[in-house]
Formats: C-alpha cells, sequence, structure tokens
C-alpha cells in the first residue's frame, strides 16, 4: 500500500567548500548539510551535496542522505539519493529512497518524492513510500 508521508524539514547545518573551478569554467562545491524532519518523517538527516554552480548564480545538485528516526510510526534509518536545482533563492529537488537501505522497523521501504526550499525558510517536503 502507498501511503504519503508529508512535513517539512530545518536545515541546522551547511558546510560548503568549492573544489573545483578549472580553465574558467563552471564553480563546482560540495556541502556537508544537517537537517532536522518534521511532519510523518521525525528525525534528523546528514547528507553531502556535490553542486555545480551556474554563470547565473543558479546551481544544479545531487547528494545522498540518511535519515534516522521515525516514518509513519515506525523507528529506525535509510537513504535519499537527492537530484535537483537552485534558482532564484529556492531550492526545488527530487529523492528516492536508495534500494537496500532501511534498516530497523524500515527495512524493506521504497520510495520517492521531492521538496522545495526557499532560502531561510522550512523546505516542505513529500515521500510516497511502501514498506515490505
Amino acid at each position: 500500500m502507498n501511503t504519503t508521508a508529508t512535513g517539512h524539514f530545518d536545515t541546522i547545518s551547511w558546510d560548503e567548500h568549492p573544489f573545483g573551478e578549472a580553465n574558467g569554467g563552471p564553480k563546482l562545491a560540495r556541502a556537508s548539510v544537517t537537517n532536522t524532519y518534521h511532519g510523518e518523517v521525525e528525525g534528523r538527516g546528514t547528507v553531502e551535496y556535490l553542486m555545480m554552480y551556474h554563470d547565473d548564480e543558479s546551481a544544479t545538485f545531487i547528494g545522498l542522505e540518511q535519515i534516522g528516526g521515525r516514518l509513519g510510526g515506525r523507528e529506525g534509518s535509510f537513504v535519499l539519493q537527492h537530484r535537483g536545482t537552485y534558482r532564484d533563492s529556492t531550492a526545488t529537488g527530487t529523492w528516492s529512497v536508495v534500494p537496500g537501505s532501511g534498516t530497523g522497523d524500515l527495512a524493506g521501504l521504497a520510495g520517492e518524492g521531492g521538496f522545495e526550499a526557499r532560502h531561510g525558510e522550512p523546505a516542505t517536503y513529500t515521500l510516497r513510500f511502501t514498506l515490505e
């Protein structure tokens, strides 16, 4: 049975460092980020992002996030694979649960969803999921 979880998350730390900008090419950066989730996902996530900044100050990003806590009343952890863009002070992303990453009561978790985060505001999320 598919269930949709909704809520918001707060980014509580963001540590970003450039790692490439060769021969006038685009700026590349990595960021270590910590999020606190509220709503149907309750817990803490740590994510590693890789980003490419464009000349217009927008960016494209990918990342992996491990979330530990509760989902739908079940406790455990899982990993989300992120993909998205940052434009006009808003990050918009899609994510999917990495197969086999669920632990504890969340073993067998599958799902996908996304988020929208306006700079300086809590991000809203959805996660459509199933548990085997």
